[in-house]
């Protein structure tokens, strides 16, 4: 049987036909390491073995990148909300207990700059330490009284503290 040439020509052709499956499912995989998608809602930062950060952001959509060289780091670009709380003294040294919901999101244009300064958890290192900052400087210039009365107020000059605080970053 192992003589037969039909069963001899067959086995050839079950090899010729494994090999090809098999360069195919190669070269798929090759190409399909070629190319990355940015989803709705993000953008991405491309991270260069051999030069780092690249400064143009990609938006969404499919992209392409030369595998092991290049690195896609992904940001989230819609607005997120934090909450920060804090105790803090009053101009008249009463100890006040304060919740700070912050919207956040990056500048899409300057994601690059963010990455290589701040890395990819940048509000989780930038957000906490200046919004305890702006919080403290405000509330210690108004007593207890003044911030129940003047509660738009205080919140209007936090806000633009804030906003003018983080544009540093």
């Amino acid at each position: 049987m192992a003589n037969n040439p039909n069963v001899q020509r067959l086995a050839n052709q079950l090899t010729r036909f494994a090999g090809l499956a098999l360069a195919l499912g190669a070269g798929v995989t090759a190409v399909q390491s070629c190319f990355f998608v940015v989803e709705g809602g993000q953008r991405a930062v491309m991270f260069n073995r051999l030069t780092g950060v690249e400064e143009k952001v990609k938006g969404e959509g499919l992209h392409f990148r030369i595998p092991w060289v290049q690195r896609p780091v992904y940001f989230e670009i819609r607005t997120k909300p934090h909450t920060i709380q804090s105790i803090t003294g009053t101009k008249d040294l009463q100890m006040v207990s304060l919740v700070l919901r912050v919207l956040s999101r990056p500048t899409p244009d300057k994601l690059s700059e963010i990455y290589s300064r701040l890395g990819q958890d940048w509000d989780e290192r930038v957000l906490p330490s200046i919004a305890n900052e702006v919080l403290k400087a405000i509330v210690a210039q108004y007593n207890a009284e003044q911030l129940l009365t003047q509660r738009e107020m205080v919140s209007r000059q936090i806000r633009e503290t804030l906003m003018e605080r983080a544009k540093t970053f």
